[in-house]
């Protein structure tokens, strides 16, 4: 059966076939922005199939489908073969599929009437703490699994990956800086242009911890139950990888929560997620060291999503709040001091 990869192509015999019921109609309305794909709401009539789904597909542009496929195979594989063996709280997956250049289609779960975070708004402590634990169902379950190192298209970063990260990164960061300089304080400046000598070094350190990693995981990619309620969901798992798992915890703690509410609330923020962890040997001390080095992630994920993302006025504006979070935690918390090169 051929993998639709434009909404025009995707019929209501299709949908009955990979749903298991019968589709008589649907309808499709487009969701978020998408820059790297597209995504739709389908409105089904039918008997034994969902009434609502989320349809995500590829990039309407054959170029671009096949310059995304990696990305594209990472969600498929997260839902395929991962989902299942953590405790993350991510949609439910009716259907995944993939094929050559870029092909894929996602049938999820609807979340409604759970919304999208704003990144430029950040969450509230009360959502931090249902988020960090929730993300503690990622890393847990399968921390420093050696299995993981056996999935095609998983790996953790070699000296050759740190170099070329290194390399593109420094001019990276001076476009970045070209770019939304103006946005940011003089001290951020400082700190941003201070990472590149370390990059290579903070990449391939730490190793002997490691396991699934979202790698963007920040309010944007949360869906976030009505009225505070705990129960945020984990979307757009393109950037998994392996790494240490307290990259996605600094990185979400210091893009969600203004600095004065991040630096009351860090420390408890950290103690929750370790709790959820369950895994032995691993103490509260080493977490909290892991979450400040972690603190890298965020200019580091920054930096080339913008530059090498599409540009949006909303675009620029969230990556500068999200920078300006990061660069103050790395300064307040020492995290240079700790990078050994």
């Amino acid at each position: 059966m051929s993998i639709p990869v434009v909404i025009e192509e995707l019929t209501p015999e299709w949908l009955a076939t990979v749903l298991g019921g019968t589709v008589t109609s649907f309808t499709a309305d487009p969701v978020g922005t998408g820059q790297i794909g597209t995504c739709y709401r389908l409105t089904i009539e039918g008997a034994g199939v969902p009434s609502r789904v989320i349809a995500k597909l590829p990039a309407i542009d054959a170029a671009a489908r096949e310059l995304l496929a990696n990305a594209y195979l990472g969600e498929v594989r997260f839902y395929r073969d991962l989902a299942s063996t953590v405790t993350v709280r991510v949609p439910k997956c009716y259907h995944v599929d993939s094929g050559e250049k870029g092909a894929f289609v996602l049938l999820l779960e609807d979340l409604a009437p759970s919304r999208q975070g704003d990144q430029l708004v950040g969450c509230s402590v009360p959502q931090a703490y249902d988020a960090v634990v929730n993300l503690a169902g990622l890393h847990g379950p399968r921390w420093c699994d050696p299995t993981l190192l056996e999935i095609e298209g998983l790996s953790l970063n070699g000296p050759e990956d740190a170099a070329l990260m290194a390399e593109l990164y420094a001019p990276t960061n001076e476009t970045f800086l070209e770019q939304i300089g103006p946005l940011l304080k003089p001290e951020d400046h400082e700190t941003l242009r201070a990472i590149p000598p370390l990059l290579e070094s903070w990449a391939l350190a730490r190793a002997e911890r490691f396991g699934l990693v979202h790698g963007d995981y920040r309010v944007d990619n949360l869906m976030f139950p009505p009225d505070d309620a705990p129960g945020a969901v984990a979307v757009d798992w393109q950037t998994l990888s392996l790494a240490l798992p307290a990259r996605d915890v600094a990185y979400f703690v210091a893009t969600s929560l203004e600095p004065d509410v991040r630096r009351e609330h860090e420390r408890d923020l950290v103690a929750a997620y370790h709790s959820a962890l369950g895994v032995e040997g691993y103490s509260l001390e080493q977490c909290w060291d892991d979450y400040v080095f972690g603190m890298v992630q965020v200019p580091l994920v920054c930096v080339f999503a913008l530059v090498y993302g599409t540009r949006t006025e909303r675009g620029d504006q969230m990556f500068a709040a999200m920078v300006s979070r990061g660069c103050a935690a790395i300064r307040e918390l020492g995290t240079l001091d700790v990078v050994v090169v």
